[in-house]
């Protein structure tokens, strides 16, 4: 461990960050820290998947920065941006046509569930505890140095989902961390922290304060992930997944699908999970026209097939319903 609380990366950690010689985050990164050395830091998803042997999907920097200064600096740099949450102190950087979310260390003055009240802070340790999951809150460095400051690195060795501080304190900021713990879990876990599961059934009733357009995209997340149907199991014996849908769920029919075919759609998942007690589930959960169609034709598809199909029945079947539905 180095001075300021630093861990390097071991040899077999730093195979998974080649990313960190990308041209467009240095860029962004020189551009910050000519304001204020070691003022970046990048944080969650890339940091947390690296870790875990994942390509991370996007890069999101931290820094001590104002979003009024990042702007600037971006701007001294010859570098567009974009003042996607400015709010809540997120600058998108532009560079070379790609996104990079650049975030200014925040604390919570006030919460009600579903939406915070922030204020600026130069601490990181203050920044890491309002954040959700310990995996998600593990900074590194430009030059490749793990900062650490709620256990996250032996969650990831552990692969377990764990909410930083008390789990209920988490959920009262952001109900929607009920449905992420279960998305997270998921993703990385092979069981569950009960901690953290008895805190989502004690907070359940705060699904009611979200926006049917949160949820539905987190459960639309959930049921694509190859243990959606055991995840989604846990949450219907607990009673969650009532608060956002009252149908039983057919949980050996989602299992299955994920399966046969583990790259099929989330509407199609949708209707596979609910069948016809799902009808107005996409309106409730705010589903675009296309999605609602899927599910849709896969409910009217599904009463006209038949096991023991021949081939030239099969075909015609195939170009009728299309692909994913058949």
């Amino acid at each position: 461990m180095n001075k300021g609380g630093l861990i390097n990366l071991t040899s077999a950690q730093r195979a998974g960050f080649d990313w960190l010689s990308s041209p467009q985050l240095k860029k962004v990164v020189v551009a910050l820290e000519a304001v204020h050395p070691e003022s970046a830091r990048f944080v969650g998803g890339c940091v947390r998947d690296s870790l875990l042997g994942f390509a991370p999907k996007d890069y999101d920097i931290a820094t001590c920065l104002e979003p009024q200064a990042v702007v600037a600096a971006l701007k001294t740099a010859g570098l567009r941006s974009a003042p996607t949450g400015l709010d809540h102190g997120t600058i998108t950087a532009i560079v070379d046509h790609q996104g990079i979310e650049v975030t200014t260390l925040r604390t919570d003055v006030s919460t009600d569930g579903r939406r915070a009240s922030i204020a600026f802070t130069k601490d990181w340790t203050v920044d890491a505890h309002r954040r959700d999951f310990t995996v998600n809150a593990i900074y590194l460095t430009p030059s490749g140095k793990l900062y650490d400051p709620v256990g996250g690195l032996a969650d990831i060795q552990a692969r377990k989902i764990r909410f930083i501080g008390e789990a209920q304190d988490r959920l009262c900021e952001d109900y929607l961390r009920i449905l992420r713990f279960f998305r997270f879990t998921a993703r990385f876990s092979d069981e569950v922290d009960e901690a953290g599961l008895a805190a989502c059934i004690a907070c359940k009733d705060g699904l009611k304060k979200l926006s049917a357009e949160r949820i539905g995209a987190e459960l639309m997340a959930i049921v694509t992930l190859p243990r959606a149907k055991w995840v989604i199991g846990m949450m219907h014996e607990a009673g969650i997944l009532q608060e956002i849908w009252k149908e039983p769920p057919d949980l050996n029919a989602l299992g299955r699908l994920r399966e046969i075919a583990p790259d099929s759609s989330a509407p199609l998942a949708l209707a596979v999970l609910f069948g016809a007690g799902g009808e107005g589930i996409g309106a409730w959960l705010r589903l675009s026209n296309a999605e609602k169609s899927v599910r849709a034709n896969a409910l009217r598809a599904a009463a006209q097939f038949t096991s023991g199909l021949d081939q030239q029945a099969a075909q015609a079947m195939l170009y009728r319903f299309g692909r994913d539905v058949f």
